[in-house]
C-alpha cells in the first residue's frame, strides 16, 4: 500500500502525511509539481526526524506516475461516489490524495480506479487532507490486515 499526493500546496501536510508513512510503514509518492520548493533541509522541517524513515518518490508530473504506479488507484475524494464504510481495498492499493487548495482534476478523477469519501456532518466542506489521508489509511490496513505487519 502507498500513499500518493497530487500536487501538493502545504508543507506541513506533507511531512504529517511523511510521519504517517514512516510509522504505518507505507511509502509515500509526491506528485509534481508542489506548491513549495521541495530540498533536503525542508524535507527535514516537515517530516521531522521521520522523513528518513519513510520511502519517498518523487514524480515529475501525473504521467510519470502513473507509468511507475501498480496496483489501484483509490482517490479520496469529496466528491466520491463510495462513502468509506462501503469501500473495499487491496493490500497494493495506491491511495491518492488532492492538493489543498484544488484537489485533482477532472482526468485524474476520472482515471481513479475507486473513488471513496469520508462521511462527514452535512454543511461541513471537507477535512484536513493529512486526516482524511489517516483515516482512509487506517480503514485500508484494518481491511487488509496491514496492522498485523506492525510491532506494538
Amino acid at each position: 500500500m502507498r500513499i500518493a499526493l497530487y500536487q501538493p500546496d502545504i508543507a506541513g501536510n506533507v511531512g504529517t502525511l511523511l510521519r504517517l508513512g514512516a510509522c504505518m510503514g507505507v511509502a509515500i509518492d509526491l506528485i509534481e509539481p508542489m506548491g513549495f520548493a521541495w530540498s533536503e533541509r525542508a524535507l527535514a522541517r516537515a517530516g521531522m526526524d521521520y522523513a528518513a524513515l519513510v520511502d519517498v518518490t518523487r514524480h515529475a508530473d501525473w504521467d510519470a506516475f502513473l507509468a511507475s504506479t501498480r496496483g489501484r488507484i483509490v482517490l479520496g475524494t469529496t466528491t466520491g461516489a463510495i462513502p468509506l464504510p462501503r469501500a473495499r481495498f487491496l493490500a497494493d492499493d495506491v491511495l491518492l490524495l488532492g492538493s489543498e487548495g484544488a484537489g485533482v482534476p477532472g482526468d485524474v478523477h476520472a482515471r481513479a480506479d475507486l473513488r471513496v469519501r469520508v462521511p462527514m456532518r452535512d454543511g461541513l466542506r471537507s477535512l484536513n487532507v493529512a486526516v482524511a489521508g489517516a483515516i482512509l489509511l487506517g480503514e485500508a490496513m484494518r481491511q487488509t490486515g496491514l496492522w498485523d505487519d506492525l510491532t506494538d
